[in-house]
């Protein structure tokens, strides 16, 4: 079997689940990678060494900022002309876009967000969430090629292999597009939610703590302070509800949930996070979660594998010394 992998990228920092659905393409048969940008013999050289037979380069300054037309159609005549079985992606926003316009020119359809793949016969079996990650679906494409975004942290990463080398083939992007890129302003966010094995939220609770004299949004900051510094010592990072986002206390970015980031981290905890629906479906794939909050009828309790009733101010900070004895720390 013969698979395209679009490896996602900005700025030359891949989106880790692009390696995963290369070791994902490799285990079918013949991996070949697809890099856009310009100045990406790194980005190629990574393919490689992450396991890719073949790395199909498109260097092009027309395909220095992402845009949907040039990408799109480049992706679309490469794929024409080397007949895959399949074309993998990352799920990630930019290639929800990509893969859905792709699928438009192939005259194909896509599978989103899959978690497991599997081969019958000459169909290619996708195993996908449905109903907010309550339910699981197997549902296969009748068409060729078969197209799917995968959801990070579902499969395996490969493992790297230094200098490793394999065939390099330039392509020709297709330029065309009515969009141009005026500017932008990258986030000097360092948040990645997506590939963390470990990630300690907040929510509402963390501005819950009138002992302190202060007002919502300072107690807040004093509550997402106890929050990094468990985050830190477990080397995780830090995420939050959407209550927590819509009251200013922390960036979008690091919103975990159906309208943030969807998450399968090894360890999630929520703190002071009372577990809407929208939250817990974001969350539903983590391995484990822990869940601390006053309220001991709270719904993030019945899909957390341990939880503590009492006070995130008092739990979090004896948690956080208790890890740094724990982890040498």
């Amino acid at each position: 079997m013969k698979t395209l992998v679009y490896v996602d990228h900005f700025k030359g920092e891949v989106q880790p689940a692009s390696w995963e659905a290369l070791g994902l393409a490799k285990s079918f048969g013949t991996a070949v990678a697809l890099v856009f940008g310009t100045g990406v013999d790194a980005i190629a050289k990574a393919a490689f060494e992450f396991g890719a037979d073949e790395v199909i380069v498109v260097d092009d300054s027309a395909l220095t900022d992402y845009r949907a037309e040039p990408y799109a159609s480049t992706l679309s005549a490469l794929a024409s002309s080397s007949s895959p079985d399949l074309i993998l992606f990352p799920a990630t926003t930019r290639t929800r876009e990509l893969a859905a316009m792709s699928a438009v020119d192939l005259s194909t359809g896509v599978i989103t967000d899959v978690t497991s793949l599997e081969v019958n016969g000459d169909q290619l079996i996708a195993t996908r969430p449905i109903y907010e990650g309550k339910l699981f679906e197997k549902t296969v494409c009748s068409s060729k090629p078969v197209m799917a975004t995968i959801r990070g942290r579902a499969f395996p990463k490969p493992a790297q292999t230094a200098d490793k080398t394999g065939t390099l083939t330039k392509g020709d992007a297709k330029t065309d597009a009515i969009t141009t890129v005026q500017g932008y302003a990258a986030s000097e966010s360092k948040v990645s939610l997506g590939d963390a094995g470990i990630i300690v939220s907040g929510g509402r609770g963390v501005s819950n703590n009138p002992s302190l004299g202060m007002d919502e949004k300072s107690t807040a900051q004093v509550g997402f302070e106890l929050v990094r510094q468990l985050a830190s010592v477990l080397g995780g990072a830090v995420g939050a509800s959407r209550a927590a986002v819509d009251a200013g206390y922390i960036p979008y970015a690091n919103q975990v949930g159906q309208t943030g980031k969807v998450v399968a981290p090894d360890l999630y905890i929520a703190c002071g996070i009372s577990g809407a629906i929208q939250h817990i479906a974001g969350i539903r794939s983590a391995k484990t979660v822990i869940a601390i909050n006053k309220d001991a009828d709270a719904p993030i309790f019945k899909v957390a594998r341990y939880g503590v009733v009492g006070d995130l101010f008092q739990i979090v900070p004896a948690l956080t010394e208790a890890l740094k004895k724990k982890l040498g720390k």
